[in-house]
């Protein structure tokens, strides 16, 4: 079970350091941008601002958790803020093709490290939650 609780750490961190590199690479006519997910989320998408708040919060739960016995909240929370990062994410992927009509853009692999990662995210809570679910029940 610390294994998985290290796991979980390990893709929190990932998801909020891949939230500043690049996500998206836009060339139009020979010239090249990227966009993190910093600015897309300052220029174009507010809920974004969610993926690197929820991680934060979940990194210092988690850091503070390692101290203590883990118990079912972080667990839950953990699956909850992981599948709602690969929501937002999974829906800037969409957008990303739908918009490239006229100019090309492409995910970067920082995206897809992240997009990952917050799939890890959900997945080691849902199995932290599943090993903690029949000692909750017996207490």
């Amino acid at each position: 079970m610390k294994h998985l609780r290290r796991m979980n750490l390990s893709a929190l961190v990932i998801v909020l350091v891949c939230f500043f590199l690049p996500w998206i690479q836009v060339s139009c006519a020979g010239a090249k941008d990227t966009l993190s997910g910093l600015d897309l989320a300052r220029h174009e998408d507010g809920l974004l601002w969610l993926i690197p708040v929820l991680m934060l919060v979940l990194i210092l739960s988690a850091l503070r958790q390692l101290r203590q016995e883990q118990n079912g909240f972080f667990s839950l929370a953990s699956t909850l803020c992981g599948l709602v990062c690969v929501y937002l994410m999974n829906r800037e992927r969409v957008r990303a093709y739908d918009e490239s009509d006229v100019i090309t853009a492409e995910l970067t692999g920082w995206f897809w490290l992240g997009f990952f990662s917050a799939g890890a995210v959900a997945i080691s809570g849902i199995l932290l939650l599943r090993n903690k679910w029949p000692r909750v029940l017996k207490e």
